[in-house]
């Protein structure tokens, strides 16, 4: 597909080599937290179809099973670009927004509808209140 993308400040840049697995948009009140906003659109990509240049920063936080969650964002003006999750080994979630060319993607499901705002219309696209086992 060559999906490329990069922070705000343009410090970090990459491209995805492969087809994204999945879309989904995450509600879990960390992600509102990393994004500053009502949830975060994520893809999954195999972790050797990222092809990243720059730094980034990590910091690790902790998901529902205890296990870690490591969000990457350029150091220099914040933009969170990936997650590596210990949950889902092989696999990296890029920040959708952070690509260049959005249009090519679609949320197929919403993930942690638990903790969702009250304003936030699901839509037509399927919610389920944490994670299923497998992502």
């Amino acid at each position: 597909m060559g999906l490329t993308g990069g922070c705000l400040c343009g410090q970090v840049r990459y491209e995805i080599t492969a087809d994204p697995l999945m879309c989904l948009t995450c509600h879990c009140k960390n992600c509102q937290r990393q994004a500053g906003s009502a949830y975060s659109v994520i893809i999954g990509v195999p972790e050797g179809a990222l092809k990243v240049e720059g730094k980034v920063k990590t910091f690790n936080d902790k998901g529902d099973s205890g296990g870690t969650v490591q969000r990457q964002f350029c150091p220099d003006c914040g933009s969170p670009l990936f997650s590596l999750v210990e949950a889902s080994p092989g696999m990296v979630w890029v920040k959708a927004g952070t690509l260049d060319d959005t249009s090519v993607i679609q949320p197929s499901l919403h993930v942690y509808t638990k903790s969702k705002q009250d304003w936030v219309e699901l839509g037509d696209i399927p919610g389920v209140e944490t994670v299923p086992s497998g992502l």
